[in-house]
């Protein structure tokens, strides 16, 4: 059995991740003032926050098409893959996944597999990493499942945001009408919920310094629940600096922790906004028996 793993571009995975561990990565489209640009491919993160900046109208994003991931998945058939694992953003702010889901019966000569990562940034990159590493050491399918299914339990992230304006607009918060009324005087704390894994926003905060305080208090707490070692990734939109401060303080607080950094690039910057700033955490997977 030789199993490909498929992801998309919010996984913010780099080009050496890639390469190691035979992930094939497919752009989501991002569409500014008409113009569609693939993520990743035909934009990178700085030039899409530049263009945010002075854009007419608030960017949105689109799914891949069909055909073209028909196109894909065949490519991989022909390379001599029996099976692939598509592993893509939570199906409650894309329909992509769905759209897999309906498509996916209809192909003959490769089996494929969607998968709803029910998350998106690298949190998911981490499951398709680890999907990778299942497959080569020979894993069937369904174990591979199994453990993402697993692994992907334990994952839980705050986000903090500007504003909400874009999430507001592309539909993307579910229980906006509770914090549409202050939304330039606040700094809203977000998080995918657990029953629905739709975003939503539970708490409002006055500052962005307390709420990243108020972040690492439900971290601490978070950590005092669970039975595993967990790690920590730190994503921050267009602001790196504010990033990597954030980050080094999580270390001085949890020094034996691992902690990570990455982005938000095009298709959920299109969603969160220029500086937001996000703490996720899951178990260390790297202590797993894969």
């Amino acid at each position: 059995m030789k199993i490909a793993i498929v992801t998309d571009s919010t996984a913010y995975l780099t080009e050496a991740e890639q390469q190691k561990y035979h992930i094939t990565v497919v752009p989501i489209p991002v569409i500014i003032d008409g113009k569609e640009y693939k993520e990743g491919d035909d934009i990178t993160t700085e030039a899409f926050y530049e263009k945010l900046k002075t854009s007419h109208s608030f960017p949105s994003t689109s799914q891949p098409p069909v055909g073209e991931m028909i196109e894909l998945y065949e490519k991989l058939a022909d390379e001599g893959y029996d099976t692939v694992i598509s592993i893509h953003l939570a199906s409650t702010i894309s329909g992509f996944y769905n759209s897999l889901e309906q498509v996916a019966p209809s192909i003959d000569n490769i089996r494929v597999i969607p998968y709803d990562s029910k998350i998106t940034v690298k949190l998911m990159g981490y499951l398709a990493i680890q999907a990778s590493k299942m497959a080569t050491l020979g894993r069937t399918p369904e174990q591979i499942i199994h453990y993402l299914d697993d692994l992907r339990s334990t994952i839980d992230e705050l986000f903090v945001v500007d504003d909400l304006q874009n999430l507001v607009r592309g539909g993307r918060l579910s229980n906006a009408s509770a914090f549409i009324g202050g939304i330039l005087k606040i700094k809203p704390l977000l998080t995918f919920d657990d029953k629905s894994n739709e975003i939503v926003a539970f708490e409002k905060i006055r500052s962005r310094k307390k709420a990243l305080k108020r972040v690492e208090e439900l971290f601490a707490q978070a950590q005092q629940r669970t039975t595993y070692p967990l790690r920590a990734l730190v994503i921050n939109g267009n602001d790196p600096k504010a990033g990597n401060e954030w980050a080094n303080k999580i270390h001085e607080l949890y020094p034996d922790m691992k902690i990570e950094q990455s982005y938000f690039g095009p298709t959920i910057g299109t969603h969160l906004g220029d500086k937001a700033l996000a703490l996720a955490w899951l178990r260390d997977f790297d202590q797993d028996q894969l």
